[in-house]
């Protein structure tokens, strides 16, 4: 396929993810049509999950570079079910980020950094990525693909202990049971954590928005299912969450607390050093 050929497929698959995934942000549109995501999906032959389908893996008839613009999960590791994320998804979570230029954004667990290089397109040139894979091959094959963006970084380390500098934005790509405390501690003032929230069935997307010191907004955005976050998860936690989702699926939930503080009624799920909270906080100024 022709590079204009690819560049038009891109166009027609970043309009299509603005319908399926109620896209509001143009600048989303755009970062998704200006990504070549034949970059960050390996030499093939592709092998490919569908929505409709999560048990089998299949290699469309055509795995040329342009059987790559659809919404489809895309196989880094099959054996260990470690997928390139669902496009329809990052690009409704991304449009409810609202990542703007020259923000400073940690992308945990970037596989082969495709959704880095559209967060890098968020920001442009003056903005930073800080990409981090644990898996060192992975990490190896995301340095090499985002290569054409000077404003990623790639690191390979384990998003659960690596030390963070303060962060306008970070984007966990993998299921935690529970936000870490350096997640939230390292947010700036009016700094966003995404990540997935999930038992060992599912879960739901997490958004949270520091509102001051010990103080962040919360919501879930929408169910999921992803692959574990390996430093992020406690057995306690999964099924006390597991039971919080079946008594109302995170509708709830209205903060984040930091603060010390005893369990009660208003604690939809309690942990050490965060509680998912009922809470509402008062307006923003």
């Amino acid at each position: 396929m022709l590079d204009d050929d690819l560049g038009e497929a891109r166009r027609w698959f970043a309009e299509e993810l603005r319908f399926v995934a109620r896209i509001e942000d143009r600048n989303v549109v755009d970062a998704f049509a200006a990504v070549p995501r034949e970059r960050f999906v390996g030499p093939g032959p592709l092998r490919m999950l569908s929505q409709w389908n999560l048990k089998d893996y299949w290699t469309p008839p055509d795995s040329g570079p342009g059987a790559v613009y659809h919404d489809v999960l895309i196989a880094y590791d099959e054996q260990r079910r470690l997928n390139n994320g669902q496009p329809s998804l990052w690009a409704f979570v991304f449009d409810k980020l609202h990542v703007a230029r020259g923000e400073r954004v940690v992308h945990l667990g970037c596989g082969m950094g495709y959704y880095s290089a559209v967060l890098a397109e968020l920001v442009g040139p003056t903005g930073k990525i800080s990409a981090i894979e644990i898996d060192e091959p992975l990490a190896e094959r995301a340095r090499a693909a985002l290569a054409f963006w000077p404003q990623v970084t790639v690191i390979n380390g384990d998003g659960a202990t690596v030390s963070l500098g303060e962060s306008d934005v970070v984007v966990a790509s993998a299921g935690a049971t529970h936000p870490l405390p350096a997640w939230l501690e390292c947010l700036s003032a009016k700094g966003r954590l995404v990540f997935p929230m999930t038992t060992n069935a599912g879960g739901a997307m997490l958004l949270v928005r520091r509102r001051g010191r010990d103080e962040f907004e919360a919501r879930f955005l929408c169910q999921v299912l992803f692959y574990e976050f390996a430093g992020a998860r406690d057995a306690d936690v999964s099924d006390r969450l597991g039971q919080a989702f079946a008594q109302d699926r995170g509708a709830g939930v209205k903060s984040v607390r930091t603060d010390e503080h005893a369990e009660q009624a208003t604690c939809w799920l309690h942990g050490d050093g965060w509680c998912l909270s009922r809470r509402e906080l008062d307006p923003a100024p």
